[in-house]
């Protein structure tokens, strides 16, 4: 057990202290907020800002049609069609011309057939989906007010309707769109940086097993102690390496969540008997702030629990399982073929997760989240949105039989791998080893 512990340490030690590791753990979270807002940058310097002159000879639209930040009508007169549209070639200044016919006899479809659009450039498929819904709203009016119906009747025909939900389950807590898209997005957020990490961290651990092989420096080690020892030695301090850098992410999220839920506050004072119309209508950092109070009214510490808990039995579980890997075989390229079988549970764990939004307490998610291959990543999923405590206790004690189970196995890989030379692993032979 001392072995075990010295080279936990050494592991550790070793990551962590490296520079590159120091800052990975502080500006990764950083560099992901940066590299997210240079994604919305690129599509805001991407925008189309296009002038669209409009010739009206039902006169219909003239009033009706309005300008935006991303397209501009100009109404010009019937007169000017044909100039218009001769000088459109070389007026860099313009993008399109719209010619919207004479209506005759309330024939709308006359009207359709006969709109054209030209343009002296290729417009985007954004802004002509915005002038053809532009178009279609005011026909809708037309068509109603034909119909009889006021406009003030009108806006109460499209009044927008809010179901109020109430959880028992929760202490009669409401459950707003805004929470459940939070826990969606933290749902999401969990489940695949825990994908990640098992995979990344699974296969720091292999390459470490291989290289030490190789370099055959693993013989001198296994002089002095245990090739099991040395197995669980890497695993335990790569996984204190992983932990390490969940615990500092962690501390930055909920410090950042404090400090815009302490914005919120404020927001929500300045505004007079807490009106709703007037808070929906906040700006992306007052939006951001009220993710954050919905984050902070989560259960946060069974969440933390649970999420450490699965992803440091599921880490040792797929890492046992690429430490034999890495023993079994000589080089990189001989991994693939057995990689495969430790991706692909996690993959039909994470990919079968997307379904639980919808419905976290199905069957589906139930059983995910419970089979061993599969619950890292599903509970996970599943935990921002309640589960029950004796499903989680379940899927803890089956992860932790099945992770100790597979220790062993990884153990009986690892004692015989770790020295074999030149000998191309098979999954035959792999079952020798496991037997004897």
């Amino acid at each position: 057990m001392n072995n075990i512990f010295l080279i936990t340490k050494r592991e550790f030690l070793t990551q962590v202290k490296k520079k590159s590791f120091i800052i990975l753990t502080i500006l990764a979270p950083i560099l992901l907020i940066a590299f997210g807002a240079v994604i919305g940058l690129m599509f805001k310097a991407n925008e189309s800002h296009s002038v669209i002159e409009v010739v009206d000879k039902s006169r219909l639209f003239s009033n009706q049609l309005k300008s935006s930040d991303q397209l501009k009508y100009v109404f010009v007169s019937a007169a000017d069609e044909k100039s218009k549209i001769e000088n459109l070639k070389d007026n860099e200044s313009l993008d399109g011309i719209l010619i919207l016919p004479e209506l005759k006899n309330d024939n709308f479809n006359d009207l359709q057939k006969n709109t054209r659009l030209i343009v002296n450039s290729k417009i985007g498929f954004d802004t002509k989906q915005k002038i053809v819904s532009d178009i279609i709203e005011i026909i809708k009016k037309e068509k109603i007010k034909q119909l009889g119906i006021s406009e003030s009747q009108l806006i109460n025909l499209d009044k927008s309707f809010t179901l109020k939900t109430i959880n028992v389950s929760e202490n009669n807590k409401e459950d707003s769109d805004l929470a459940f898209g939070v826990k969606s997005g933290l749902s999401i957020l969990l489940m695949y940086v825990t994908f990640m990490f098992i995979i990344i961290y699974g296969v720091r651990v292999m390459r470490s097993v291989l290289e030490e092989k190789n370099n055959r420096v693993v013989e001198i080690i296994i002089s002095s102690v245990k090739p099991f020892e040395l197995m669980m030695g890497k695993i335990l301090g790569v996984t204190l390496v992983a932990l390490t850098q969940f615990v500092v992410w962690i501390t930055m999220s909920v410090i950042g969540a404090l400090v815009l839920n302490t914005g919120f506050s404020s927001i929500q004072k300045n505004i007079p008997g807490g009106n709703e119309e007037l808070t929906d209508k906040l700006d992306i950092t007052q939006i951001a702030t009220q993710v954050s109070h919905s984050l902070l009214e989560l259960n946060f510490p069974l969440i933390i629990f649970v999420f450490i808990v699965f992803f440091l039995l599921g880490y040792i579980f797929y890492s046992s399982i690429y430490a034999a890997i890495g023993s079994a075989v000589d080089n990189e390229t001989e991994t693939q073929q057995f990689t495969l079988f430790a991706i692909l549970p996690l993959m039909l764990g994470m990919y079968g997760s997307f379904s639980l939004m919808n419905n976290p307490d199905g069957p589906l998610g139930f059983w995910l989240s419970i089979i061993p291959f599969t619950s890292p990543v599903a509970m996970i999923a599943r935990i921002p949105f309640g589960v029950p405590a004796w499903q989680i206790a379940l899927s803890i004690t089956l992860l932790l039989g099945t992770t100790i189970f597979m220790i062993f196995l990884a153990g009986k890989i690892y004692r015989v791998g770790i020295l074999m030379y030149g000998n191309k692993a098979t999954l035959k032979e792999l079952w020798k080893w496991i037997k004897g």
